[in-house]
């Protein structure tokens, strides 16, 4: 592995774009290669036989591309193939669900944490789990939100319909006196604005980006493969779908143009790769 090598972020569609702009932000010489899984989405309704098959699909396609490190920018993969895809690559790879567990029972106050995810997510009770081993004081309360996901996919971040959904989803916990909330799937902070203003000033929203760029960073410290200067580094994006949609929301989101992206296909369980397809 090289310091010039990229890290790969895969997610099954926008969200991912949350922990690439961290990386661009906290790590601005760094090369990334993102593939958003759009034709897939949501992973969050699959079994997790297919969310795993999935997201082994996804590693190896930016496997072959080259990548010093990658990123499971997705919850319900974290939840399903960390632990494999961990195991089976030699090179660094992170989740999103550790790194914000740790972050939530550091900034909780009161012991009580909410969690809002795909059901995927809330059914795997990684988050649980992870939270119970840090402090076993923790009372933990989860909350699926399938809806969430089509929402930020379609743009629809910060409209009325956005937060009355929030607002039925949310109200359980609410009552639960949580006094932080886990956005347990990297779409989630695309809503940070509306969710303010469900939850109001006193619950901390805690995301799994900046604590999951953290720990890339510190493991390519460890492996001496962090790009500390030189030009800023590049962005390429690979979809497997919608490639208007995503390049309109996600330019947006990421304050920058998408000009390096391409569509690619599935083709058997291989993913074609610098393709472009109609």
């Amino acid at each position: 592995m090289a310091k010039n090598e990229p890290i790969g972020v895969f997610d099954s569609g926008l969200g991912g774009l949350t922990v690439v702009r961290q990386i661009r932000k906290d790590l601005p010489f760094e090369q990334v290669i993102y593939f958003g899984d759009l034709a897939r989405l949501p992973y969050g309704i699959k079994s997790k036989q297919q969310i795993f098959e999935f997201s082994k699909q996804n590693a190896e396609f930016l496997l072959r591309l080259k990548i010093k490190a990658l990123v499971i920018a997705c919850n319900s993969s974290s939840s399903v193939a960390f632990d494999y895809l961990r195991s089976n690559y030699q090179i660094p790879v992170v989740d999103v669900i550790k790194p914000a567990a740790c972050e939530a029972a550091r900034e909780t106050r009161n012991f009580r944490i909410g969690i809002i995810g795909t059901q995927a997510t809330v059914d795997s009770k990684a988050y649980e789990i992870e939270l119970k081993r840090l402090n076993p004081k923790i009372k933990v309360f989860a909350q699926a939100c399938p809806l969430l996901v089509p929402l930020v996919e379609e743009g629809i971040m910060n409209e009325p319909l956005t937060d009355h959904v929030l607002k039925r989803y949310l109200s359980g916990l609410l009552k639960k006196k949580i006094d932080t909330l886990i956005l347990g799937c990297t779409h989630y902070p695309l809503l940070q604005a509306a969710l303010k203003r469900v939850v109001g000033k006193n619950i901390q929203l805690v995301s799994s980006a900046p604590a999951a760029v953290e720990q890339l960073q510190s493991k390519l410290e460890q492996r001496n493969i962090l790009r500390g200067n030189g030009n800023k580094g590049k962005l390429k994006v690979f979809v497997s779908d919608r490639p208007r949609n995503f390049e309109k929301i996600g330019s947006r989101f990421l304050g920058e143009s998408l000009d390096d992206m391409k569509v690619v296909r599935l083709k058997g369980e291989i993913f074609e790769s610098w393709k472009w397809v109609s």
